[in-house]
């Protein structure tokens, strides 16, 4: 279970067992709520940086301003939460949830956005999403009978707390079927990204992943591989791709605050390349880490050092 000291919530700092919400919250029967997903990493320097933290944050007001939500304070001030939850449970590391939502008042579908909008920053120790085998080996992926949603159904730059109900069902298939993740195709049977994951691969020293004009999340982490390619002066290209494709591609991998940038060896018992991270996931994995631990300077931009 996760366990933390404090956690903010409606503006201010509470024990961790005292952060409650009702259980007729709106979001609750309805999920309409946004959140984000945050990383801070220890750096080299021995201090502690955020990760990208104005992105994240305002990736979580479009997303609320998508589903018509008011968040009721303003951004500049929940970066400021984010750094003091942080430092309220002693993290020189770990991983930051920001959460708004439609809070308890009238029921029904509509109904809900007359309610108070509550937010909540939490934070906890999380190691790697996918293990850490599976950031230095690569782990085995399964396409999912589950379809990514249309645009028009799926709000696609919004992270929703609803939609992830297909990624949930994705990730238990997959699960079940002894697979560490799910690869979801779009409804027109492209590639479109993992349960909370954009993806890329490599075939003859070209980068690719889905565009944004497919059913796929903006990713931060997808942004910043695209800038680190192209600093590395790795071709890529913004472009669906087949299934068929991705099992013919030299290389492969996954990206996400949660994943980082993790390397997929095998896809529906198809070996990816060689089954083992290949030099262009290696040389994008480790420029990475490099820069999310102040180790590259042309990123310090990107650290919100606390």
């Amino acid at each position: 279970m996760i366990k933390a000291d404090k956690i903010w919530i409606d503006g201010k700092l509470v024990a961790f067992d005292d952060a409650k919400v009702h259980v007729l919250t709106h979001a609750l029967h309805y999920g309409v709520g946004v959140f984000e997903g945050i990383r801070a990493y220890k750096t080299a320097d021995g201090r502690s940086a955020v990760f990208r933290l104005k992105e994240h944050v305002q990736r979580l007001y479009d997303s609320a301003h998508i589903v018509l939500m008011e968040i009721p304070v303003p951004p500049e001030r929940l970066e400021q939460a984010c750094v003091e939850v942080l430092k309220a449970n002693k993290l020189d590391a770990g991983y930051l949830r920001p959460l708004a939502f439609f809070g308890a008042g009238a029921m029904g579908v509509g109904a809900g956005a007359t309610n108070p909008v509550q937010v909540m920053v939490a934070a906890w120790p999380w190691g790697a999403y996918l293990s850490e085998e599976g950031l230095k080996k690569g782990i085995r992926a399964k396409v999912s009978s589950f379809t990514r949603m249309h645009v028009n159904v799926n709000m696609v730059r919004a992270k929703v707390s609803g939609q992830y109900v297909n990624s949930f069902l994705a990730t238990r298939e997959a699960a079940m079927a002894g697979y560490e993740e799910a690869i979801l195709l779009d409804t027109e049977g492209y590639v479109a990204e993992g349960s909370g994951e954009n993806i890329f691969i490599v075939k003859n020293g070209v980068l690719q992943t889905p565009p944004l004009s497919a059913p796929v999340l903006a990713g931060i982490t997808r942004d910043s591989v695209l800038r680190i390619a192209k600093d590395l002066g790795v071709p890529v290209k913004e472009e669906k791709f087949t299934r068929d494709s991705m099992y013919l591609a030299d290389e492969l991998f996954m990206t996400g605050t949660a994943a980082e940038v993790t390397p997929v060896r095998e896809v529906d018992n198809r070996r990816i390349g060689k089954g083992e991270p290949g030099p262009i996931t290696k040389r994008i994995q480790d420029t990475y880490f490099k820069a999310v631990r102040g180790e590259e300077p042309r990123y310090r931009e990107w650290l919100t050092p606390y």
